[in-house]
């Protein structure tokens, strides 16, 4: 008796705590603690439960597939449930779950899997009457969720109305999610800014959809992947995969890198393959989705209280490391922001050795209280970035002071400020030495004018040896400057300065973000590109007028009027000019129509003749679009070596493929016209 009442206590302690966490992380969107541990305490209580051998209360955790409605959202009744996933963290698990499904059907042989990436995101239910997107609403609790009929409406990856023949009523379920290099494209401009960063992918994503002003949520860069239905007034398809042809017929996207899996060992040979591949893929996700793929045998499983039957998630193991801190250093960037630095004992996390990590600001220094010679948990935020998860023992004896950022800059000696309403700390300095680096980078940067051979350690010696003060210096310097230089030769040496003739030449687009006024990034400066057509367009347009740019808000229309409004920025352009830099009008302001104006390409595999980012350039000069997934409104699928799942997916939407002969001619008849 004693025993079981230990037992009842531990049961009442984790259904408290697993459901605060589920407050935090669905309601707050300000979770407490990882993935990871919530799954292990979840798994925890279900053993005691089914131990325990009493009836489980329906407000059980283990009972629940989500968290309750935020208040400020009209709640919405999922005609069918929106259930959850049962787990699985090895492949003994995964055929666990096929025996136990084999046997509730009564089948020996083998059961043929369609295997989804289980993207990290928000779950959501799009309702479409008569083709028309009628409602959407978030999963909540499985029973009741949020509608955000208005924000999603915002999300252009999905269609208000749906193409082709769609089921008079049907209701479309899928993940709402943000890309990783938006993700931390923003987070860069919100560091840059001085202000806090968003968490993750996931937590911004469900923040994003459940903003009141949807002109908020459309300001984020959401996208969505379909997977499911719901209600459909029409018969179903036999099948998952054949549900996503439907799904993809009616102009929703869906996941490319889903795999259709003839028995469970090819299922798990698809998880092998994500797990080791799965950090190179453009979104976050933690596992693979395994579904059984005849509808009519998922309609035979049918679900337990909070999980189908027919499915099972297959996780990932959490990529994190432990290593040592062995100093602190401070960062200066190029619009002065001061960023300390954990330099780090190297560690292998995900297949990348990390030696060092962004501690971003003070507050998240003094949040997070990490000293050197702290052993600290690290992993690599989106599977990329390296960041400091926590101190693993912050009570230790022996420790350092804490840390703090300096009040005078550590390159310039000038006094640092913080702006009101922001984190950081800046130099205000112009002049000072790593802000002219850090410009200098950023405007020589593949996505600036892509000058080759100018590297790091160059623009070190060319800035302090007073060579270089800011990016028009660059055009004026000589072979006698550049061979002075340490470790570069003469031939090195002529090849930087033929690379810096090329550059004399560079798509306006590229320009106007090798300039680096705050806020703009290569998307907006392509659309500025396109709008104005000429830098001197662009110098004489006011804000108003700039807000007349459906991209451009009040902050990014008054921070490029401000660039060029100040007289230091105005001798730079026109110093950029004297030294022959003629940025060339994107192909549709220059009256073009060329073979590639306005089409839709996407890339596959690896190109023998020139780096990604250079192929994507080359098809915006020629007026085109660089797609990143195989939709119906692709135009081309350009294929290297070693492609992936895009090429199956292009041939079944008949999409035009070319190989890299091709795409090189299409490339010379663009740059040659009409």
């Amino acid at each position: 008796m004693a025993e079981n009442g230990k037992i009842r206590a531990e049961i009442e302690r984790l259904r408290a705590e697993l459901n605060e966490a589920n407050h935090r992380y669905y309601v707050l969107d300000d979770p407490s603690i990882s993935d990871a541990e919530y799954d292990r305490l979840l798994r925890r209580l279900q053993e005691l439960e089914a131990g325990l051998g009493e009836p489980i209360p329906p407000d059980s955790p283990t009972q629940r597939v989500g968290a309750e409605p935020a208040e400020g959202f009209a709640t919405v009744s999922h005609a069918l449930p929106m259930l959850s996933l049962e787990n699985a963290f090895d492949f003994e698990e995964v055929r666990q779950f096929e025996a136990r499904a084999k046997r509730f059907l009564g089948l020996e042989g083998d059961l043929t899997y369609t295997c989804e990436p289980k993207v990290d995101g928000l779950a959501v239910e799009l309702v479409y009457e008569g083709g028309l997107l009628s409602a959407a609403s978030t999963r909540g609790d499985g029973l009741v969720g949020e509608d955000v009929t208005r924000n999603v409406r915002t999300i252009r990856q999905i269609p208000l109305r749906l193409q082709g023949r769609p089921p008079e009523l049907v209701e479309v379920r899928g993940e709402v999610y943000i890309g990783r290099e938006d993700f931390h494209r923003l987070n860069q401009e919100r560091e840059n800014e001085g202000l806090s960063l968003y968490a993750n992918p996931r937590n911004l994503a469900a923040g994003s959809l459940r903003q009141l002003d949807p002109t908020v949520t459309a300001g984020r860069p959401l996208r969505f992947f379909g997977y499911a239905l719901g209600r459909i007034s029409a018969a179903p398809p036999a099948g998952q995969s054949e549900l996503l042809r439907s799904l993809a017929a009616w102009g929703l996207p869906v996941n490319p890198d889903v795999r259709l899996c003839s028995g469970l060992e090819a299922a798990i040979e698809f998880c092998r393959e994500m797990a080791e591949r799965h950090h190179r893929l453009p979104y976050d996700l933690d596992g693979v989705v395994i579904k059984v793929d005849d509808l009519a045998l998922q309609e035979r499983l049918g679900a337990k209280s909070r999980s189908p039957r027919w499915a099972v998630a297959y996780k990932f193991a959490a990529p994190e490391e432990a290593t040592t801190v062995r100093e602190i250093e401070v960062s200066v960037g190029r619009t002065g922001t001061l960023t300390p630095i954990a330099l780090l004992e190297p560690v292998v996390v995900s297949g990348a050795t990390v030696s060092r990590a962004s501690l971003h600001n003070q507050d998240e220094v003094r949040r997070k209280d990490v000293r050197p010679g702290d052993r600290v948990l690290v992993r690599r935020a989106g599977e990329v970035i390296p960041e400091v998860v926590k101190v693993l023992d912050p009570d230790r004896t022996g420790r350092a002071e804490p840390f703090s950022l300096p009040d005078r800059c550590p390159v310039c000696s000038s006094p640092v400020f913080q702006i009101e309403g922001e984190v950081a700390l800046r130099c205000l300095n112009l002049a000072c030495p790593a802000r002219v680096k850090e410009s200098i980078r950023h405007f020589a940067s593949k996505s600036g004018l892509d000058i080759d051979g100018l590297g790091p350690k160059l623009i070190d010696q060319l800035v302090d040896r007073g060579l270089v003060k800011d990016p028009a210096d660059l055009f004026n310097l000589g072979l006698e400057d550049l061979i002075e230089l340490e470790r570069l030769a003469e031939k090195s040496a002529d090849n930087l300065l033929a690379a810096l003739e090329r550059a004399k030449r560079p798509p306006l687009a590229r320009l106007i973000f090798g300039l680096g006024i705050r806020h703009v990034g290569e998307h907006l400066a392509q659309v500025l590109a396109d709008e104005f057509g000429s830098l001197e367009n662009l110098r004489l347009a006011d804000q108003e007028r700039l807000l007349a740019i459906e991209a451009v808000g009040p902050q990014v229309a008054e921070s490029i009027a401000n660039f060029m409004a100040t007289q230091a920025n105005q001798d730079l352009l026109a110093r950029l000019e004297a030294a022959g830099v003629n940025p060339q009008a994107p192909a549709a302001r220059a009256g073009l129509e060329a073979p590639l104006s306005g089409k839709t390409l996407v890339l596959t595999g690896s190109l023998a003749r020139m780096t990604r980012a250079e192929a994507k350039a080359a098809i915006q000069r020629a007026g085109g679009r660089v797609g990143s997934s195989v939709s119906q409104k692709t135009d081309f699928l350009v294929v290297g070596a070693e492609p992936g799942s895009k090429l199956d997916k292009a041939r079944s939407l008949g999409v035009r493929i070319l190989d890299e002969d091709e795409f090189l001619n299409l490339l010379r008849q663009a740059e040659e016209g009409p």
